[in-house]
């Protein structure tokens, strides 16, 4: 999910003038997957992919230009990069009907994304899920865990979204219904700009941020928002397919809090890593430290990793 949170949320992040984040530079190219309500439309870097392929799926309101800075360095790392907008989100169309949100359907279409990079015969299919796409990644596994080598779980939780975050979504379906898509960006614009950080980001980035929410549908805004506030807890259900998770998240996270995401990732028996210097979205906020805690994972997925949960117990407390 790419929402603003409040003054009191700041975290210290370091953003200078020319950090584009969703607008750093790739060689990635647009490319269509079939869906299971029409084409939905990646970044895909391309390749052999000699150490594995990386599926990257994207939160509420976000897109695969949410991946855009590690797009480079995983390719050159060796790894083929696929990053995706669900259905209607940015440049996927979606259904008009709300139920077709769900994070069974959208799961599915993840497998059915999967069956199409396993058909390419990529060596490792590794899934990497951001807050809400987190939910959205888990429910493929749990539908077919040997589909994936590899989950991260990044800044996503165990069940539904509580707390302020959830809050602001009671507010989504009146907006909706006053003034559709662009009351609604208009109000988030609003009110992200009373957040320090978000006076920070470069103006071509915030320009790119309103366009991408103008053309999500407002479908999709109503399916993922009750989807997301309403997901049961399902850890036990992962823990037993026996694919290795990582559960990885900033420091500051103000979407599902770290307690409840070290919380998790002792229950699945996971490596956890927290990322310094962010916030809700490791990938644009300090990119370097989170493709390391990608790289070490993936490199060793069994291993017990650099911030296992009870090492990190301290740091969140």
């Amino acid at each position: 999910m790419v929402m603003p949170g409040g003054p009191d949320d700041c975290a210290p992040l370091s953003i200078a003038p020319d950090d584009l984040r969703q607008l750093a530079d790739h060689d990635a190219r647009h490319r269509a997957f079939t869906g299971g309500a029409g084409p939905l439309t990646a970044l895909d870097t391309g390749g052999d992919g000699e150490r594995g392929t990386v599926l990257m799926v994207a939160g509420f309101t976000g897109s695969k230009e949410d991946f855009a800075p590690l797009l480079r360095p995983l390719c050159a790392a060796g790894y083929r990069v696929v990053a995706l907008d669900q259905r209607g989100q940015f440049e996927s169309p979606g259904p008009d009907d709300p139920a077709r949100y769900s994070v069974a359907e959208l799961g599915d279409d993840l497998v059915a994304i999967a069956g199409e990079l396993r058909a390419e015969k990529v060596s490792a299919l590794h899934l990497v899920g951001h807050s809400f796409g987190g939910l959205v990644s888990r429910a493929a596994v749990l539908a077919e865990p040997s589909a994936f080598t590899t989950l991260t779980l990044l800044g996503s939780g165990p069940s539904r979204l509580v707390g302020a975050r959830a809050q602001l979504l009671e507010h989504l379906s009146p907006l909706l219904d006053a003034g559709g898509v662009p009351l609604v960006n208009e109000t988030l614009e609003q009110l992200a700009m009373t957040d320090p950080r978000a006076q920070l980001v470069p103006a071509p980035t915030r320009e790119f941020l309103s366009r991408r929410f103008l053309a999500t549908s407002a479908a999709s805004l109503r399916g993922m928002a009750d989807a997301m506030t309403s997901e049961p807890d399902r850890v036990a259900e992962l823990a037993a397919t026996g694919v290795p998770v990582l559960v990885a998240h900033g420091a500051a996270d103000d979407a599902w809090t770290p307690a409840a995401q070290m919380d998790m990732a002792c229950r699945l028996g996971a490596r956890h890593e927290v990322i310094a210097g962010a916030i809700h979205s490791p990938a644009i906020e300090n990119p370097a430290r989170t493709l390391e805690v990608l790289l070490a994972f993936w490199g060793d997925p069994r291993g017990a990793g650099t911030g296992s949960a009870a090492d990190e117990a301290g740091v969140l407390r």
